[in-house]
């Protein structure tokens, strides 16, 4: 009898045990940071549908969503998902690299001809995927970081400041209560229209790209707004930060983010394209990993820690994440400081945050769920992408334990 009961204490103090590591594996998973490549799990044992995600993975492969490069999900801060699709892009878009159009204005070997494979999607045909916009986030993040470090005036302050008397056009009062802050949030009021497809050449994106300094271009535009009015969408007030930067801190933008940013976070490989000034691209000029621009996002939904260290301070994120403008009422999308925030579904309005890139770059976080999703893509000429919203429902159908 005594030796079934110490038996029986035995198997439940086992249990108990087991447990226990259980638990606080899982917890370390979600609060530690991963070290130098992700660690890797199955979706049962982090909460997820492996049918939901190889559902969309299928999906994915019969060309649902056009030329999707990559579909990659982190749960509990481990990889559940992970794949890659191959495509031949100079079949797809050889041809058009031969010719000048919108996507490619004046330098057909170039890294702004956006139809030659050597340099998209993928950098030099590697590893390193283009993240388009997915760049601008990147560049809040680090003036976040140069913000933390005191390294980088307040964002209230007015753009001229920056720009030496005589040398800006079309200046009235509008664009001199221009702010930093309007620059991050795509409020800035300046006259510019993203919203053509960039194949058009009469879009003010694309007709900066075929200038030799894009910085003169954007802050020589007229205004049409008043500054904080509304959401107008326009890669120019990024290239601006650029500038910035350079100005306010007398440091350059990658430099400071290579040993900031991708340096504590462990990247080690990129690569960022740079305008013909010498500039760094910070509107659409970043290459990485997927598992790497994953560092990134990963980095917000911890509150800016990583590895114990508070690399960018937890009241930057939280105001970066924070809805400074609306970008649809219809859809309910709103924007931060370089962040696109989505709700969740039509009747859940809490708010997914991550980045948009042209041709598909879509870095996702769902804090609730503690879950990040990177999908890479180049949809350059109007193929169907797979959209934000779409991502977002997809990915948490396949979450078991959604509250």
């Amino acid at each position: 009898m005594l030796s079934a009961m110490r038996s029986s204490f035995k198997g439940l103090a086992l249990a108990a045990f087991v447990m226990a590591t259980l638990f606080l594996t899982r917890n370390a998973s979600s609060q530690s940071s991963p070290g130098k490549s992700w660690a890797v799990s199955t979706p049962e044992r982090l909460g997820l549908d492996a049918n939901a995600l190889l559902a969309l993975d299928a999906d994915i492969a019969s060309g649902k969503y056009g030329n999707t490069d990559s579909m990659l999900i982190i749960r509990h801060g481990q990889i559940a998902f992970d794949r890659t699709y191959a495509h031949d892009y100079e079949r797809l878009y050889g041809e058009q690299a031969r010719k000048t159009s919108g996507l490619n204005p004046h330098d057909f070997g170039g890294p702004y001809n956006y139809f030659n494979p050597f340099w998209h999607p993928y950098y030099r045909r590697g590893e390193l995927h283009t993240l388009q916009s997915v760049t601008k986030t990147v560049t809040s993040v680090v003036i976040g970081i140069a913000i933390t470090r005191d390294e980088f005036p307040s964002i209230d302050t007015p753009v001229l400041q920056f720009f030496p008397d005589g040398k800006v056009t079309n200046i009235d009062d509008r664009k001199r209560r221009m702010t930093i802050r309007h620059l991050l949030t795509m409020t800035a009021g300046l006259d510019w229209n993203e919203s053509l497809p960039y194949s058009d050449p009469a879009n003010t994106g694309t007709l900066m790209e075929a200038m030799a300094d894009w910085v003169s271009y954007a802050i020589d535009r007229p205004m049409s707004d008043e500054p904080g009015a509304r959401f107008n969408y326009n890669s120019g007030a990024t290239e601006i930060l650029a500038y910035i930067f350079e100005k306010a801190s007398g440091q350059d933008i990658e430099e400071y983010a290579a040993k900031h940013l991708f340096a504590p976070l462990g990247i080690e490989h990129y690569f960022w394209k740079r305008t013909p000034m010498g500039l760094a691209d910070t509107e659409g000029g970043l290459y990485l990993d997927r598992h790497d621009l994953a560092r990134i996002t990963y980095l917000y939904l911890k509150n800016g820690i990583w590895g114990g260290k508070q690399i960018v301070n937890s009241s930057w994120v939280k105001e970066s994440l924070t809805p400074a403008t609306t970008v649809s009422e219809t859809t309910g999308i709103k924007y931060g400081f370089k962040w696109w925030l989505y709700p969740y579904s039509k009747d859940d309005q809490r708010l997914a945050f991550g980045g948009s890139g042209f041709g598909g770059q879509k870095p996702l976080v769902m804090p609730a769920y503690d879950l990040v999703m990177v999908f890479t893509a180049w949809n350059i000429l109007g193929e169907k992408g797979l959209s934000p919203g779409e991502a977002i429902s997809r990915v948490s159908a396949a979450v078991k334990d959604r509250k």
